[in-house]
Formats: structure tokens, C-alpha cells, sequence
């Protein structure tokens, strides 16, 4: 989700942009996966109510997360915009593959610490498989799901969609608003981040995914991704510098 930033001379250095990949998709993640583990607690087995709240607190902890860190790294938290901004040369002024690489450790790590941030704060085993299928071959051998795969491309095309045509300053709320809207309106309740596939692996409870279920969902993620940038692109209108 990158926040509009200029290379200057007074720049973060790698180590802080690194950082700040790291806490924020650790921060991210602890938001979504602490946020299901209690709306699971308080809403007596009413999954509508639950999946109200955990929207609710991940729509207002993207917002503040990109906002507060967007200055620093661009506040990406999610592979493939970092492979995005990386195509568009908007990463660093020098070597930007090994600050891509940077940016994508420090998310994977970041999600997997949230996780287990997450699950310590409820008195959970600090990193566990999630049981939760969503979509792929289940225990009987049976493929199920297809429409969750489907879900995520569309996720997360809209969310690149989002981040190429929002207006200079808008980003963050854009985002933050898609995000929540299609945590409703797909199947899949809207992960549209490799990395929060990732994460969400390590805990066993609303918000997991079952490792089973991980690479479609990634493979999804990635097919829709380049089918948002596409979008975006067809629709990008020159300006006139006459």
C-alpha cells in the first residue's frame, strides 16, 4: 500500500524502510488475527457479527498503519506491491532489487511474528497450522473451493487497482476502505497478500488458512495482481505536456 514519498537527501536508510515493512505487516497481522480470535470469543458463534469486527479493526489498522509508516518505506506490507513498485523503479534510487529483497523478508518475518504476537496475547501456542481449508483438496482427496481461489484474484487485482488510480494523498484511505469492502464481497474474506497467506498459516483460528490451502490462494493472488496492474494501465491517460 505505498504511501506517496520522495527521494531526497534526508531519506530512511534501507535498515529503517526494513523496519517498517517488518513492524507494520507484524502490526497488520496481529490486527487481523487478534481481532478474530475475539470476535470468535465475544459473538457466541455468530460468524456474521465476528467477520463485522474483525473488518472493523482491520480496515481502521491499515489506515493508521499506512499512514504512520507510509512516510518511511511506502508502507507496502504485501509482496507484490513491493514487486510492483519494484517494475515501476519507485523503490530506492540505487539497487532496488536488493531493497525489494529487503522489503519482502522483512514482510514475511513481520507476519509471521504478528502471528505469534497475536496468539501469545490469547494465551495460544505461539505458532500453529491453521486447520481452516479454504479451497484445494480436502482429507478425502475431494478439490473444494475453487470460488475462494477465484475471490482472491479478484481481491487482490482491485486492491493493485486501488493502489495505481488513487488520487496523490488518498492512498491510505482508499485502500483501507477496498480492503474492508471486500472483505464481504469475496468468497475468500479478502487476504489479497501473499504475506498474509503466510502469517496466517501460524495460527488456528478465525482469521487462519490451512497450509493446504496457501499456494492457491498466493497463485490466485499473483494472476490477479497482474490482471489489476493490466486494468490500470489500459485505462491511464497521458498527460499533455504541450
Amino acid at each position: 500500500m505505498p504511501h506517496e514519498t520522495s527521494m531526497t537527501h534526508s531519506s530512511p536508510s534501507l535498515a529503517q524502510q526494513a523496519l517498517s515493512e517488518f513492524a507494520g505487516t507484524a502490526l497488520l497481522l496481529c490486527a487481523v488475527i487478534g481481532s478474530g480470535i475475539m470476535a470468535q470469543r465475544l459473538c457466541g458463534g455468530n460468524d456474521g457479527l465476528a467477520l463485522l469486527a474483525n473488518t472493523l479493526v482491520t480496515v481502521f489498522a491499515l489506515f493508521v498503519l499506512i499512514e504512520t509508516l507510509g512516510p518511511v518505506s511506502g508502507a507496502h506490507f504485501n509482496p507484490l506491491v513491493t514487486l510492483l513498485m519494484w517494475s515501476k523503479s519507485q523503490l530506492a534510487p540505487v539497487n532496488q532489487a536488493r531493497t525489494a529483497i529487503f522489503f519482502i523478508a522483512a514482510q514475511l518475518c513481520g507476519a509471521v511474528a504478528g502471528a505469534a504476537l497475536a496468539n501469545a496475547m490469547f494465551e495460544l501456542p505461539l505458532l500453529h497450522f491453521s486447520q481452516h481449508l479454504r479451497g484445494g483438496w480436502d482429507a478425502a482427496g475431494q478439490f473444494t473451493g475453487w470460488g475462494q481461489w477465484l475471490a482472491e484474484a479478484v481481491a487482490t487485482g482491485g486492491l493493485l487497482f486501488t493502489i495505481l488510480r488513487a488520487p496523490p494523498g488518498k492512498a491510505s484511505a482508499l485502500v483501507a476502505c477496498y480492503i474492508g469492502a471486500a472483505y464481504w464481497f469475496t468468497a475468500s474474506t479478502s487476504f489479497a497478500n501473499p504475506a498474509a497467506v503466510w502469517g496466517r498459516m501460524f495460527s488456528d483460528t478465525f482469521a487462519g488458512i490451512a497450509p493446504a490451502s496457501a499456494f492457491g490462494f498466493v497463485l490466485a493472488q499473483s494472476v490477479g495482481a497482474l490482471l489489476g496492474v493490466g486494468l490500470a494501465g489500459a485505462l491511464h491517460i497521458e498527460k499533455d505536456t504541450k
